[in-house]
């Protein structure tokens, strides 16, 4: 058994616009809004690295970095 992975959530709060696309795409309710209006990673614990909130960003202001660490499930 592998020792897994450690996932960051790097967000450009310059580059967000605060659309919203993220949270809503995001099946572990990762994601919510900061008291700016701009995205942050409230349960980073939670995510799956599945990674569609990277995808969906219009403004490429997410990154989700894999790093060897702990363990989480792979969404299947």
């Amino acid at each position: 058994m592998g020792k897994g992975k450690t996932i960051k959530h790097l967000i450009d709060k310059e580059w967000c616009k605060g659309c919203g696309i993220c949270i809503h795409f995001c099946p572990k309710n990762v994601l919510e809004f900061d008291n700016l209006g701009k995205v942050e990673a409230v349960r980073p614990e939670d995510c799956i690295a599945c990674k569609l909130c990277e995808l969906r960003c219009p403004d490429l202001a997410i990154q989700i970095i894999e790093e060897p660490g702990r363990e989480h499930e792979k969404q299947k």
